[in-house]
């Protein structure tokens, strides 16, 4: 395995781990760079236009990103960080008040933006979020739309949507009452509190909280275990559990023999079976 591209959109870094195949390069919105070793990532060398903002520029090109990740055999995990010092700082305020738009244009907008975290969730391959700094407003909610939430020590997170005299958006609505209840959700929501890394664990909205120095390696490592997992079998598993508030136990159950029965007939079911006899590591293809 070896990390094979970057992708990089206004302030926000994708990194993702693929197969030992190099995707196809060049893309319609962020430009990718090929990094000249397999070694830990390193940020693009252009800085950021802005310190985190997230334009509707930026997320539609997360949107065409994910697209094109969602389509890829090549791509097998997804990793979101910040350029900087900050994962993102929320919505691109800067100019607002000069330019308030009308309702319609606004709805237009944001459901432009609700694309980004919409792809982004229905991803089929494991996302992580490597929260470097700030995540507040829609870039919290994209951080908590990932798979896994692992945070710097620095890092901060904040439903900050309230003290802008707005509603929550990227799917936030969505998403904490699912992640940590409604009654937490409603806490966070409704108080607007910037939580440091330590207290978003405590609310379960954090897996795991490292130094800052430790994050990118501590979030590589886990990429490359993910990456090196059966591809199709982990899409239905997290499709499984994404699922699970949606449905009955007994169509839950139903979905499980049918993915089961075809999963085991699978080249990647019989490659796990054949390691096992011969106590070797599986490798894994996706096929």
């Amino acid at each position: 395995m070896r990390v094979d591209r970057f992708l990089w959109a206004a302030a926000t870094l994708m990194m993702l781990v693929g197969c030992s195949a190099p995707p196809p390069t060049g893309s319609a919105g962020p430009t990718v760079q090929t990094p000249a070793s397999p070694g830990a990532p390193q940020p693009p060398s252009a800085p950021p236009p802005l310190s985190g903002e997230l334009t509707v520029f930026a997320a539609s090109s997360l949107t065409e990103a994910f697209d094109e990740i969602a389509a890829s055999r090549h791509d097998r995990v997804v990793v979101l960080t910040g350029a900087g010092d900050a994962f993102t700082s929320g919505a691109d305020l800067s100019d607002a008040g000069n330019h308030l738009p009308t309702m319609g244009r606004g709805v237009w907008v944001l459901r432009r933006a609700s694309r980004c975290a919409l792809r982004l969730h229905e991803l089929p391959q494991p996302t992580i979020a490597a929260v470097n700094g700030v995540a507040v407003g829609y870039g919290c909610n994209l951080a908590l739309g990932c798979d896994l939430v692992i945070a710097s020590e620095r890092a901060r997170f904040s439903e900050i949507f309230l003290r802008r005299g707005l509603a929550l958006d990227g799917g936030g609505s969505w998403l904490l009452p699912r992640l940590i209840g409604l009654h937490k959700a409603k806490e966070l929501a409704f108080f607007s509190d910037i939580l440091s890394a330590t207290e978003a664990a405590d609310f379960g909205i954090v897996n795991r909280v490292v130094p800052a120095d430790a994050l990118i390696d501590t979030v590589m490592e886990m990429a490359h275990r993910l990456a090196r997992q059966p591809p199709v079998q982990l899409s239905v598993i997290k499709r499984q559990l994404n699922n699970a508030f949606s449905m009955t136990m007994a169509e839950a159950l139903d979905w499980e023999a049918v993915a089961q029965a075809g999963l085991a007939l699978s080249g990647d079911a019989r490659e796990a079976m054949m390691a096992f006899l011969e106590k070797r590591d599986p490798e894994f293809t996706g096929e």
